[in-house]
């Protein structure tokens, strides 16, 4: 898995965001390249403000960090059509422009903090991470929505 914290990395994928198209139709799923943008970014949302979302109860927190969060930060790379988070599901229409200069604005902030930053970082689901899984967790992410509009 790419390291997101490099400089190398953190352009490739913004460069790819730079090859969207508002009119880009999805190899699979329903959002349009808005909706994506604005899906990817809730992850930094969650990263930098989760006061913005409802705290977790402890039986939810439970299942997240010893289930999911491993599907999450493993190389492994997630399915076509998975299940979303309700906090990530974007139904609505989101500019575009908008959505996209501000994903590119979490993913430099993202690398300019860099691994040092997240070591033992706190995640709002799955409790501390390590550099490692919050790299994966950032670069899979982004990776596979990316492809899902073919760039």
């Amino acid at each position: 898995m790419k390291d997101i914290f490099k400089q190398d990395v953190s352009d490739e994928i913004i460069f790819r965001i730079g090859n969207l198209r508002p009119d880009l139709k999805p190899l699979w799923g329903k959002m349009n390249p808005a909706q994506m943008l604005a899906h990817c970014n809730v992850t930094y949302v969650y990263t930098y403000t989760p006061e913005n979302f409802k705290k977790r109860n402890l039986f939810l927190k439970f299942i997240l960090k010893n289930f999911i969060k491993n599907y999450v930060v493993s190389d492994k790379p997630y399915s076509k059509n998975g299940k979303t988070g309700p906090d990530f599901i974007i139904s609505d229409n989101r500019e575009f422009e908008k959505e996209k200069a501000l994903l590119i604005e979490n993913i430099q902030k993202t690398q300019k903090l860099g691994a040092g930053y997240f070591e033992g970082k706190e995640n709002f689901s799955f409790g501390k991470m390590t550099a490692k899984e919050w790299s994966t967790l950032f670069y899979k992410h982004l990776d596979h929505h990316l492809s899902q509009f073919g760039v």
